[in-house]
């Protein structure tokens, strides 16, 4: 067992890729230190949510969070808002999303995407939980765009992170000042850095957490890979090099901030 006790903020350990081998991934994940997974609901269809919800009530390792994600945006209609309000009664659901905005793909119109995001910031402002948000474009309009809708549906009453940070050190700080999370996944690993891990060294550890979004985005060395959250301890060893901190401070810390930000209970409660 690694002495190190990690927490991946941001997996879809639901995901059909690991339907033949979830429990060994799981275990995996143990033994490699990650003693909680935050599996997100959202990302393969509205009714895939429930998946997230059935796995947090079956594992304790497991907390969940239910939300429409951008690329599905357009498919969200009354009856799957009544299933979002449903789930997020469940006792091990501990945020909305991840929604957002991704202008990248653009796989549901942009008008779409920013009022399913609007509407699930406000969701999340009335069930008084945090929102794990997605974020991506080519250009720093959809950045802009929003920053401006959670400002004004989150009334500055919400707290949220954007999962999987690659953008700049001047929004990562602003988004910071709005009640804002920052997380890095195995990009932040990637041999083409791209400056991210100056931002990752411009940013305060109080704020920071690490993610796997597994099965996506495997760190280096693994690229091209199904990605598992035991490979979460990659991210957070980069992380530490970036911060020139002890990687062992990085673990702690970051797994205490996804705790304070998710509100969980503490790992001997």
């Amino acid at each position: 067992m690694s002495p190190l006790h990690w927490l991946d903020s941001h997996c879809h350990v639901t995901a059909d890729e690991f339907a033949e081998d979830r429990g060994e991934v799981m275990d995996r994940a143990s033994a490699s230190g990650v003693q909680t997974m935050i599996a997100v609901g959202a990302g393969y269809g509205v009714d895939h949510n429930a998946r997230a919800v059935d796995l947090a009530g079956r594992d304790a390792r497991v907390f969940a969070t239910v939300g429409v994600h951008p690329h599905d945006a357009d498919q969200l209609d009354d009856p799957g808002r009544a299933k979002l309000r449903a789930w997020l009664e469940a006792p091990r659901v501990v945020a909305v999303g991840e929604c957002g905005l991704d202008y990248y793909y653009e796989n549901s119109p942009r008008e779409v995407q920013r009022e399913v995001f609007a509407e699930q910031v406000e969701l999340a402002r009335e069930r008084d939980l945090p929102v794990s948000i997605h974020a991506r474009d080519r250009e720093p309009a959809g950045y802009e765009e929003l920053l401006d809708i959670w400002q004004a549906s989150g009334r500055g009453q919400v707290e949220g992170v954007l999962h999987c940070y690659t953008h700049d050190l001047d929004f990562a700080r602003r988004a910071i000042a709005a009640n804002l999370w920052i997380s890095f996944s195995g990009i932040l690993t990637f041999k083409r850095d791209r400056g991210l891990r100056g931002v990752a060294a411009g940013l305060p550890l109080e704020r920071l957490l690490v993610e796997t979004d597994a099965p996506l985005l495997a760190p280096e060395g693994h690229r091209g890979r199904r990605n598992e959250p035991a490979r979460v301890a990659q991210v957070g060893g980069v992380l530490a090099e970036s911060q020139g901190r002890p990687v062992e401070e990085i673990a702690r810390r970051t797994a205490e901030n996804a705790r304070t930000l998710f509100r969980l209970p503490d790992e001997d409660a």
